[in-house]
């Protein structure tokens, strides 16, 4: 083998291992503690929002679970025609946060943070505590209360504001589960010991 082509596929083997953002979940995430001691850049970014814009660490974390599952590169799944010809994602939902392309412009541009990823945690949490925050300001939301958090979070301002929820049974079972997660990481965070 060649010098160079055994330079090249050192030098492939090397990137394909690493260097880049852990994309994978967490082991444990039903566990907040073990999530936050496994990925310390987790509990920073949690924090950091959480000074910033008031949402609760829990909140954060029931919202980014039942959002990607804390995968730093989450997609939707594809649509197909025919059930086999892949015709695009079911919407352009990317990251930990799951944005839309639009809603997470939106927030590029009012926070003049240009070079915001959606795929990097602390980028991530700082959108959802810049929009949590906003429905508090349109919809009178309360930054702890998770189930209703979800529900603006998913149905977008003026959806909640409409109540569109209201015709979907299960959108409002999955508001219930967040809630319900919040409530358990909050009763863990509290006994973690965390820095």
């Amino acid at each position: 083998m060649s010098k160079s082509l055994r330079a090249m596929v050192i030098v492939l083997l090397v990137a394909s291992c690493g260097g880049g953002a852990d994309r994978s979940a967490p082991a444990d995430l039903d566990n907040a503690c073990t999530i936050l001691k496994e990925r310390p850049e987790y509990y920073k970014a949690f924090r950091a929002t959480e000074r910033r814009w008031g949402v609760p660490m829990h909140v954060q974390m029931a919202t980014i679970h039942q959002e990607s599952k804390f995968v730093s590169d989450a997609r939707t799944p594809f649509k197909y025609v025919l059930g086999v010809i892949p015709m695009g994602r079911q919407s352009s939902a990317f990251g930990y946060s799951q944005a839309l392309d639009g809603t997470w412009e939106e927030y590029q541009q009012k926070e003049r943070r240009h070079r915001a990823q959606r795929d990097r945690i602390s980028d991530a949490t700082d959108f959802m505590g810049w929009y949590m925050n906003q429905s508090f300001t349109r919809n009178g939301i309360q930054l702890h209360d998770a189930r209703n958090q979800y529900l603006a979070y998913h149905e977008g301002h003026t959806g909640y504001s409409r109540q569109s929820y209201n015709s979907k049974a299960w959108l409002i079972g999955v508001a219930g589960k967040v809630d319900a997660r919040a409530r358990m990481y909050q009763g863990q965070i509290a006994g973690c010991r965390l820095r």
